[in-house]
């Protein structure tokens, strides 16, 4: 099946209006995009429609018990079911691409180049890794420093446990490879108004955990985001740079410091990947470091908040900015740390954000398809709201 055209839809839609008069249709194919109202009615709207597509087979892999097990199976790598629960997007029609897709054009942010404009650039990004690897006739496998959890792990849940509740069957199962198809979609408990339940979305280079209560958003975190390449050329010529935001968010934040400030920022270890990643729920470091935010100047204050709001953003609008509110509330308490060099270029570059609430991530990597670059990979939590507050973590 080609992604292709749908994928496109949804570009074009992302920042369409929140009712019919948004949707859009291809030549290529009936399938439709759908914006639905800008609320959890509406993502619970959109995620019954998906359902209605799916038959009694595929249901049992998309709804499954919110369980702490389910909820952290996750991972960054390209690893099919191994590593996350869901329906694989590439086992599914157009139409039921389309709609799937509906639920997260309505769940995210509206922002240029964040929210849903930023998952598809992610699709992208895959499909074009995949061509490249093509060529090339490298690997798919998860050797060559394509970290997943403790280890490199390729577990979804604790001790590699399979996320439970559901089949985990279909699709391309194990190393699925970079393709725009291999992307897998949940509800963790039942999608509703009133309930608590999670939309739960990832694949290569991408994890997005929706948390819902009672009608409210109540977490959405963890946003897990990376990419390889960091930049290239479509056939067409455009120039895709799906993070450059964020690269450019952190480095103001982080120039914007005088020398002293700098050195008193610097980190004593080295990252060569995101401290809490996949695997890592609950492990904040006990002591905050690096620079406390509440020393600096209100523009600099104003560059921690700007570094901090490209991942919230990526959460409905009405949720980033009561978030954003809040983590401005905290700032003062907030810290910011970095290690390697700051001009975020070179392996193990890493630039952090740690207040009370917010937790930020972004560091440099070598290549895994493409050696002779760097990839990027990211991570947003938060202290007490990663999945909605639900689960205790050690």
């Amino acid at each position: 099946m080609l992604l292709g055209a749908a994928l496109a839809v949804g570009m074009m839609t992302a920042c369409g209006s929140n009712d019919d008069s948004g949707d859009e249709a291809t030549p290529a194919t009936s399938a439709t995009i759908k914006s639905y109202d800008k609320s959890v009615a509406g993502v619970v709207e959109a995620a019954e429609a998906f359902l209605a597509t799916l038959d009694d087979t595929e249901k049992t892999s998309v709804q499954l018990d919110l369980t702490q097990a389910n909820a952290i199976a996750w991972s960054n790598l390209p690893c099919g079911s191994t590593c996350r629960p869901g329906i694989e997007f590439g086992n599914l029609d157009d139409s039921q691409v389309a709609a799937g897709k509906s639920v997260l054009l309505t769940a995210l942010g509206t922002g240029t180049g964040t929210g849903f404009e930023r998952v598809a650039q992610i699709f992208l990004a895959d499909d074009y890794l995949g061509s490249v690897q093509a060529s090339s006739g490298t690997s798919a496998g998860p050797g060559g420093g394509m970290s997943g959890g403790p280890g490199g792990g390729m577990s979804g849940g604790p001790g590699g446990a399979m996320p439970s509740g559901g089949s985990m069957s279909g699709g391309t199962g194990g190393l699925g490879g970079y393709d725009a198809g291999n992307y897998y979609m949940a509800f963790l408990g039942t999608p509703s108004s009133t309930g608590t339940w999670q939309l739960h979305f990832g694949g290569h280079h991408l994890a997005v955990n929706l948390t819902y209560k009672a009608g409210a958003v109540a977490g959405a975190s963890p946003f897990f985001v990376g990419v390889e390449p960091t930049s290239w050329s479509d056939s067409a010529g455009t120039t895709h740079e799906p993070l450059q935001d964020m690269k450019a968010a952190m480095l103001a934040m982080t120039t914007g410091l005088s020398t002293a400030e700098q050195t008193k920022a610097k980190l004593s270890q080295s990252f060569s990947d995101v401290l809490l990643g996949p695997g890592e729920d609950g492990q904040f470091p006990a002591t905050k470091q690096g620079l406390a935010v509440g020393a600096l100047t209100d523009a600099q204050k104003k560059l921690v908040l700007a570094a901090i709001k490209p991942w919230v953003a990526n959460a409905d609008d009405a949720t980033a900015t009561a978030l954003m509110s809040t983590y401005e509330s905290e700032l003062d308490k907030t810290y910011i740390g970095w290690s390697g060099t700051t001009g975020l270029t070179k392996h193990a570059d890493y630039v952090r954000i740690d207040g009370p609430s917010v937790w930020v991530e972004f560091v440099c990597q070598n290549g895994v398809v493409l050696q002779n670059q760097i990839h990027y990979h990211t991570i947003y939590r938060d202290h007490t709201r990663d999945y909605g507050g639900e689960f205790t973590f050690a």
